[in-house]
């Protein structure tokens, strides 16, 4: 966690028990408040989904940027984690579907944080389980997902398996009505390989590769319009916000 000089940045903290506690900018609510988050500090690769990402807060940041996105929406989150995100979104949304996959206490733990920062949130709010590589997950769901309109996703692209069926998921959801927006966060992860002789971002040149894969996918029932946000939008959570996050936004509008 850094500061910074902007005096609208509040500072997060973490309690006694571990759980994040990261304050926020007194512009939804007239009474003041904080998002309580419990995570893990570290886990198995297959359970990364219970600790705080950057990516996550990135977006929590482009949400409480532009409410007039969010306000009153229906909204899904793919991959949600501890449901930070799917939180801060719940303070403006009509409907939040937060989800993820059923594996260790993922569910549960978001349960859990729902219920701790109920207060802050207007939305009506849906735990539910959807596997990438089980789209039956998504069958189960479907009633739940009938009005969605906004998607979010935040820190999923870590593995090109992983990736391959993130953007099949995507492309389920967002060939069925009504149109849809997704806005994805993700950080660059760079490495030094022997075969370039260079640091490079693998997982992330991957991601723009299925985006590509992705504007020919559906054309003839499919508008598909792609492109990179700009990051020039405030930090109200205290985290390194590097150079290497970076949002995107997907639209399907359906002909």
């Amino acid at each position: 966690m850094t500061s910074c000089e902007d005096s609208k940045i509040m500072k997060a903290v973490t309690d006694a028990d571990g759980d994040l506690q990261v304050t926020r900018k007194n512009t939804l609510h007239k009474k003041e408040g904080v998002v309580l988050i419990e995570h893990q500090s570290a886990t198995t690769l297959d359970l990364v989904g219970e600790q705080v990402w950057r990516g996550a807060l990135f977006l929590a940041d482009f949400i409480l940027h532009h409410p007039e996105i969010f306000k009153n929406a229906n909204i899904l989150e793919l991959a949600s984690g501890v449901g930070l995100t799917s939180i801060v979104a719940g303070m403006l949304a009509k409907k939040v579907v937060i989800t993820d996959v059923d594996r260790g206490d993922i569910l549960t733990l978001i349960d859990r944080n729902v219920e701790r920062n109920k207060d802050l949130m207007k939305a009506e709010i849906l735990v539910k389980e959807i596997d990438f590589y089980d789209h039956a997950t998504i069958d189960e769901t479907y009633e739940s997902l009938k009005d969605i309109s906004v998607i979010m996703a935040a820190d999923t692209i870590y593995h090109n398996q992983l990736t391959d069926q993130f953007f099949r998921t995507i492309l389920r959801l967002m060939s069925e009505p009504p149109n849809k927006t997704m806005y994805v966060a993700l950080e660059k992860r760079f490495v030094f390989t022997v075969e370039d002789l260079d640091t490079v971002a693998p997982c992330y040149d991957y991601f723009l590769d299925r985006l590509d894969w992705l504007r020919c996918q559906n054309l003839a029932t499919i508008n598909w319009t792609i492109e990179e946000v700009p990051i020039d939008f405030k930090q109200y959570f205290i985290y390194e916000k590097t150079r290497h996050l970076v949002l995107w936004k997907i639209a399907a509008k359906l002909k």
